[in-house]
């Protein structure tokens, strides 16, 4: 097997450089594929403890203070952009149709296109998710909004709005948390130790179903972890 022939597309060359690199076999390849499959799988571990050991009490606390609200006839509103938006979407899923205890009310906020698009043509996108909460999020509720670079001006103005109306505001965020790191409005703000996306997303996963089986056993729907 030869290198790859022809200029590599803008940034391919940066994640796979082994296949451009002069005359590679395909066991080298294979082998090479491999130790950064491992390496990636070693750090998303790391990741996850790391985060565990710094963040377990704020879990719990967090986890309380959700079920409160959802005990009182509170709502979880989610809302991020990109991959975010599709681990928005997760969290809603998650607490509204879940595998095993209660079904809680729940709602991700990119997932009528009708109204985001709406909002970011008619008004602008940086209140697409603070417009939405306006209308929608009341005293007792809770928003949850996820950026890995903590940065979105849109997140940010979600969680001011949010904060106004009287409701719980959790953060994700990687990095060192960016602007949402700097916000003093937040009720809890997880951050994820990581300047990679992919790890930081994987994080989060772990974070929002951790927090969605907490909250399941605060609510005395499922059995303590």
């Amino acid at each position: 097997m030869g290198r790859l022939e022809g200029p590599p597309a803008e940034g391919v060359r940066e994640l796979y450089p082994f296949l451009y690199e002069g005359r590679a076999d395909l066991e080298a390849v294979l082998a090479e594929a491999c130790r950064s499959t491992e390496e990636k799988a070693a750090e998303i571990v790391r990741l996850r403890w790391q985060v565990a050991e710094a963040s377990a009490d704020a879990l719990m606390e967090c986890a309380g203070e959700m079920a409160l609200r959802f005990a009182s006839g509170g709502r979880l509103f989610a809302f991020g952009n990109g991959g975010s938006s599709t681990d928005a979407q997760e969290v809603a899923t998650a607490f509204l149709h879940p595998p095993c205890g209660l079904s809680l009310p729940a709602l991700s906020l990119t997932s009528d296109v009708a109204v985001v698009t709406a909002l970011s043509n008619d008004v602008g996108f940086d209140v697409v998710f603070a417009r939405q909460l306006a209308a929608l999020g009341r005293h007792g509720d809770i928003a949850v909004g996820l950026s890995t670079s903590g940065g979105s001006a849109n997140v940010v103005r979600a969680f001011e709005e949010a904060t106004r109306r009287g409701m719980l505001t959790i953060g994700l965020a990687g990095d060192e948390g960016g602007r949402l790191a700097e916000l003093d409005l937040l009720d809890y703000l997880f951050v994820i130790p990581s300047s990679s996306v992919h790890r930081i997303q994987e994080a989060q996963t772990t974070v929002y179903h951790v927090l969605w089986e907490l909250t399941q056993h605060a609510l005395g729907a499922v059995p303590a972890p």
